[in-house]
């Protein structure tokens, strides 16, 4: 003898089972979606993640201030005075060494965050003893090379990823 599988028809209760799932699984998505939506950046954050600057107008000895991921950046065209001045400087006196040559692309431009690394505070520039940058806060003193050389400051200040799009235009980020 054969045997015989015989299949229940659906009932009402296996319809109900399965539309209160279907509902359920819409309704977990739904709640689901607005959590993983609000971890992606939003526009203005992902158009802030490089920013060109036009650095034709900057005079030798003048720093200009730019905004790049709502940190102040400062890019001082530096004179040939003050290039020289912290090239000379032995390795042995900066308290966190760094040459010149490893922080600038062009020894004429140095792109530097203008973050104070003892508390955060915004340096002023073309100023202090070394004629670098000067944090009033708390005294740190930095070179025109953005490296500390006195106060309470632990690390130079940081060089963000930039590149030369052009002899006139850099592009930070």
């Amino acid at each position: 003898m054969a045997a015989t599988t015989t299949l229940e028809e659906p009932t009402r209760r296996d319809f109900l089972y399965i539309a209160t799932a279907a509902v359920g699984i819409v309704g977990a998505g739904a709640a689901v979606w607005p959590l993983i939506s609000q971890m992606s950046p939003d526009a203005s954050t992902l158009a802030a993640g490089s920013v060109e600057v036009d650095i034709s107008g900057i005079a030798v000895g003048q720093i200009l201030t730019v905004k790049w991921r709502g940190k102040p950046i400062f890019v001082s065209h530096r004179t040939p005075e003050e290039i020289a001045a912290v090239r000379a400087v032995p390795l042995n006196e900066l308290k966190d060494p760094a040459t010149d040559q490893s922080r600038v692309q062009k020894p004429e431009w140095l792109i530097v965050i203008g973050i104070c690394t003892h508390l955060g505070c915004v340096p002023l520039g073309n100023e202090g003893p070394y004629h670098g940058f000067f944090c009033p806060c708390h005294g740190s003193v930095y070179d025109p090379s953005g490296r500390i050389r006195q106060g309470p400051a632990p690390a130079n200040l940081v060089v963000p990823p930039y590149k030369f799009v052009s002899d006139a235009k850099i592009s930070i980020g």
